[in-house]
């Protein structure tokens, strides 16, 4: 597996010219809010997904001032102390650099061991990571292009086709999105060029359709495994993939929703409409839910992510946990760290605003760990 040994970040949000060092494989960072201990983890991210996990644009990661920003990274398969005693021309295989640089509106580059990628698409994967951070209740609480979005992270660091069908359906929709608009704006409609592109979408969206249901139904059994866990009681909690294509053919719905999409001027019928369908006991979930079971859920969710990330990939993955001390008990958390840390051997990084605790919440485990103080 790979784990990051290196980072420097180079006017990237708050950080002008910065590098990071990691020796170990569990690794604390510490310091007072606003020092850039979430930056300093969403620069792991970046260079794993080529993106921000907080935001879609580029210029929001950029520095106040500066034109754009470099982030880079070394990782190396299993190699920290035991390098020094090894000859370094053995370990040139095991060693990679990512290369991320912004330069502008439609002017960024990605590069892995100085070789530039056609397309960022073929990046996902490579370097398999989860994030755990504050805002991320709204997976549970927000709508459902949150949760399509957490399956679809998923599926494209295991299935590159997946990620590359998605790329096409969302292509095709904006398209046919833009043309009822069209259709509303000259008042007539041209039927063969609609249904020109429902054909085209029809193809990625069933291709998107089979994946999902495959995968959440392996989700959902483990994040009700680890929800139980976590809680420690017998409350019931399911969760259900809801898709309009569970129940008819995805040709046929188009033809259904045709008249509602041309009074909203928009695409009713698809996989775009998909959702997790979660209840507690019975009940709809983030109505009823009280707020640790809330948390108990979304580390539930997060925890199925890392072991199904971990099952395909054939290794672990790097955990990104985000102040995760402020969402978890004493009890909790150890038992999250256990799991983690001892139980699996990926990179993890863990901020907080306490060098002590986190001192303290390592103590208990069996690995070496490193503190690094912003």
């Amino acid at each position: 597996m790979q784990r990051f040994t290196k980072i420097t970040a180079t006017q990237f949000k708050n950080y002008s010219f910065s590098t990071f060092n990691f020796t170990e494989r569990i690794i604390g960072i510490c310091g007072l809010n606003g020092k850039g201990k979430t930056n300093l983890l969403d620069a792991i991210y970046y260079l794993c997904f080529t993106r921000s996990y907080f935001t879609k644009t580029d210029s929001l990661n950029t520095q106040f001032d500066a034109n754009g920003f470099r982030l880079e990274g070394i990782t190396a398969t299993d190699v920290f102390k035991e390098a020094v005693a090894v000859d370094p021309e053995s370990l040139a295989n095991k060693i990679n650099k990512i290369i991320c640089v912004f330069k502008g509106v439609g002017k960024k580059e990605v590069s892995l061991n100085d070789v530039p990628y056609a397309k960022y698409s073929e990046h996902i994967g490579k370097f398999p990571c989860v994030m755990v951070a504050p805002d991320d209740i709204e997976l549970i609480m927000g709508g459902s292009e949150e949760r399509r979005r957490f399956i679809d992270t998923v599926i494209s660091q295991i299935d590159a086709e997946y990620l590359q069908q998605l790329i096409i359906y969302t292509k095709v929709l904006q398209q046919r999105n833009s043309l009822l608009k069209k259709f509303a704006e000259q008042g007539k409609v041209d039927w063969t060029l609609l249904e020109v592109l429902d054909d085209q979408l029809i193809l990625p969206g069933n291709y998107i359709y089979q994946k999902r249901k495959n995968f959440t139904h392996q989700l959902i059994t483990l994040a009700q495994q680890f929800y139980n866990q976590i809680a420690s009681n017998d409350e019931v909690v399911t969760l259900q993939y809801e898709s309009q294509l569970n129940n008819s053919d995805f040709f046929v719905i188009l033809n259904q929703f045709r008249q509602k999409d041309f009074i909203l001027q928009r695409s009713n019928g698809g996989i775009h409409k998909d959702d997790l369908l979660i209840q507690l006991n019975g009940q709809v979930f983030k109505t009823t839910a009280s707020q640790g079971q809330r948390k108990s859920l979304l580390f539930a969710l997060k925890l199925a992510e890392f072991d199904l990330l971990k099952i395909n990939k054939g290794f672990a993955p790097i955990l990104l946990l985000d102040d995760v001390f402020e969402k978890l008990d004493n009890s909790r958390m150890q038992n999250l760290l256990h799991w983690v840390c001892n139980k699996n051997n990926g990179q993890v990084f863990i901020t907080d605003t306490h060098k002590e605790r986190l001192e303290q919440a390592f103590s208990g485990l069996q690995s070496d760990y490193q503190i690094v103080e912003l």
